[in-house]
């Protein structure tokens, strides 16, 4: 009898935290930004002072010896960070102790009250990253120890496998790179740049003989303009839908002033996210957009009516939920409950 009681028990607390693996219904919400998923009219192609609180998954990689930044990144759960393969190309030469990571930083210089600051733990590239082609331009970082979340630091949620994203469609790049003086920023920047296909990007860069993958997507203007620059290598790319903000795109190849930038493609990479982070895997919400740029061209959607707020459930069928994985694990142990546990 004691047995089969303690049987039950555990079976419970197993039902508990196979719910509780996954990310945390955190990411991508943030209380302190309140730009719209069209800013302006006028899109904003060179950078601009950003608001704090504004982009709290955006961290700062920099050398512990002279404070300087080295790349960018993205917070995308509580231990570990998003970031670039040839951000890390760095750090391959060095011991992983020579870097520290800045989370809810706006300025890299003088005091910033909401920021933390954690060394590198462990850091994976992505083992087919060919630094020649930019190809799989992506890696993960794994913090000292986990942060807290706040108003200024939160994790991002990452596009999830087949999410599309229409060219013209607006998105945000963020970073402390070169600005149009050639010098670091001081304070993080931010800029709204268009989607511009991988068709016309390819065009853009026949003459550089660079290959646009499936791998990589492309923003900003098809006949160049600012985007990122040196020193916003790994740093994000997202856009938002309805109240939350995904990052579809890492910063990849260099900036060439008369070009679109090149980002690698996230949403190609959910499987990869997933083996590399076992415990508490971020969180992958699929995105199809409608192009926000206006145009006559995009159809009218009809106006939903008003309904009730219900609590939040995982979409495990549609492959959104982080805990998807686990669903058969979950589903054994609520079958050998319901037989087992009623009889003792």
């Amino acid at each position: 009898m004691r047995s089969n009681t303690v049987l039950c028990v555990a079976l419970a607390v197993l039902l508990y935290l196979t719910g509780s693996f996954g990310q945390q219904d955190v990411c991508g919400q943030v209380s302190l930004n309140t730009k719209s998923i069209v800013e302006d009219a006028e899109l904003i192609y060179d950078g601009i002072d950003a608001t704090e609180g504004f982009w709290p998954w955006q961290v700062s990689i920099n050398s512990i010896g002279s404070n300087e930044i080295v790349c960018g990144g993205s917070l995308i759960n509580k231990d570990w960070v998003l970031t670039s393969a040839s951000c890390l190309s760095f750090i391959n030469n060095l011991d992983s102790s020579y870097f520290i990571i800045y989370l809810g930083r706006l300025k890299q210089f003088g005091p910033n009250t909401h920021e933390v600051n954690r060394t590198v733990s462990d850091f994976i590239t992505h083992p087919n990253y060919t630094s020649s082609t930019s190809e799989n331009d992506i890696a993960l970082v794994q913090l000292s120890s986990s942060v807290d979340f706040t108003a200024y630091i939160k994790p991002v949620c990452l596009a999830a496998a087949g999410s599309e994203f229409d060219e013209g469609l607006l998105s945000w790049v963020t970073g402390w790179g070169s600005t149009s003086s050639g010098d670091f920023s001081e304070i993080l920047q931010e800029a709204e740049i268009p989607i511009v296909s991988n068709y016309n990007c390819s065009f853009a860069y026949i003459d550089k003989r660079f290959k646009i993958t499936d791998n990589m997507m492309c923003a900003g203007l098809s006949g160049g303009g600012k985007g990122y620059c040196n020193g916003d290598i790994g740093g994000p790319l997202v856009t938002k839908q309805n109240s939350r903000w995904i990052q579809s795109g890492i910063i990849s190849l260099r900036c060439f002033s008369s070009l679109p930038s090149v980002f690698t493609r996230v949403s190609k990479y959910q499987d990869w996210i997933n083996t590399q982070i076992v415990n508490n895997q971020p969180g992958f919400i699929k995105s199809p957009y409608y192009n926000n740029t206006p145009t006559s061209s995009i159809p009218d959607i009809p106006k939903v009516p008003d309904v009730p707020d219900i609590p939040d459930v995982p979409d495990i069928f549609s492959g959104s939920s982080p805990d998807l994985h686990l669903f058969p694990f979950y589903l054994t142990f609520t079958i050998i409950s319901l037989i087992f546990c009623p009889f003792f």
